[in-house]
């Protein structure tokens, strides 16, 4: 299944990531399988963005 998620920058997926990991390891004890999903979709999401090409340009640079 393909999912398509519209976010203003690299850098707001880059939080859900982030937001998913912690979730994840704040809820281990009590519902580990609740974690190791949100552990999982972090993980599938981190590759996506991996897999993006490098940016051409930087805004704000000189390159």
């Amino acid at each position: 299944m393909a999912a398509y998620l519209r976010v203003s920058s690299v850098g707001d997926l880059t939080e859900i990531v982030d937001g998913l990991l912690a979730a994840a390891d704040s809820h281990k004890a009590k519902a580990p399988g609740q974690a190791a999903r949100w552990r999982e979709l972090a993980d599938s999401l981190g590759d996506a963005l991996d897999r993006l090409p490098a940016p051409r340009h930087l805004k704000g640079t000189d390159s």
